[in-house]
Parts: C-alpha cells; structure tokens; sequence
C-alpha cells in the first residue's frame, strides 16, 4: 500500500498518508465500541510523521488499559471519528478504516481485545487474536 486518502462524513476532515500501513487490526474494547456506536473498530496504522491532516478536530481525552493517554480525534462539525493516537505506541497513529476513499485492499491480520467482543463478532481464525492489548 502507498498512498492512502480519506475523510470525514460531512467533507470538512481530509487526510492523506503515503506509508505502508505498521499494521490493519480490529479493536473490541468497549471504548472502541462505545465511539463507534457498533461492535468494534478497524484501525490502519500508520507512522504519526506521514500522515497529514486538513480541518479542524476535537480530541477525547481518554485513558488506557496501560494508564497512559489515548487520544481520539473526530472531525468537529460531524462528529467522525478519524484516528487515535495512545502513548504507548507515540510513532504511530490509528486511522479509523470507515473514513478511508478505498476500503478494497483491508484485511485485519489482528483482533485486539477479544475478551470484550460481542458474542456474535466472528472473529477469523487466521487472525492473531489477543485477550487484551498486547504486550
């Protein structure tokens, strides 16, 4: 993957990244759950330094599992979620996979927080699977 572009609901948000996604995986933890108002979150990430981002956000202030911040960022008119950035992982920067142009290419290779998926989440058996946050 090279160049990824996406945006918010409403249009105000854009961004663009030109990287190779670290990784694609799913979160079900009941935050992820709770701001995206379904049973879990696709996330790409990519490094922080690549990614660049046009209109005006709102950042959450939220804390982990680690006690450490977690920022969600969501577009300030229509409320979109966008990315995700947590301290435990500063280089890197979750874009919220909904808001991508192109979706076609994304293929979770992790599901994160498999404790807290709903019970009918299918949940691949080829996918790394972890209870929690990884270590």
């Amino acid at each position: 993957m090279g160049e990824m572009h996406g945006g918010c609901l409403c249009g105000q948000v854009r961004y663009s990244t030109h990287a190779t996604p670290a990784f694609v995986g799913v979160c079900h933890c009941k935050n992820c759950q709770k701001q995206t108002g379904t049973s879990f979150s696709i996330v790409v990430a990519v490094p922080k330094s690549a990614v660049s981002i046009q209109g005006q956000l709102k950042t959450f202030h939220g804390t982990g599992d680690s006690g450490q911040p977690v920022l969600r960022k969501f577009c300030a008119e229509c409320g979109s979620p966008i990315v995700t950035e947590v301290a435990v992982m500063p280089e890197l920067t979750m874009i919220k996979a909904g808001t991508l142009d192109d979706t076609s290419w994304l293929k979770p290779s992790m599901h994160i927080y498999c404790d807290s998926a709903q019970s009918w989440a299918v949940i691949p058996k080829d996918s790394q699977q972890f209870a929690k946050m990884p270590g």
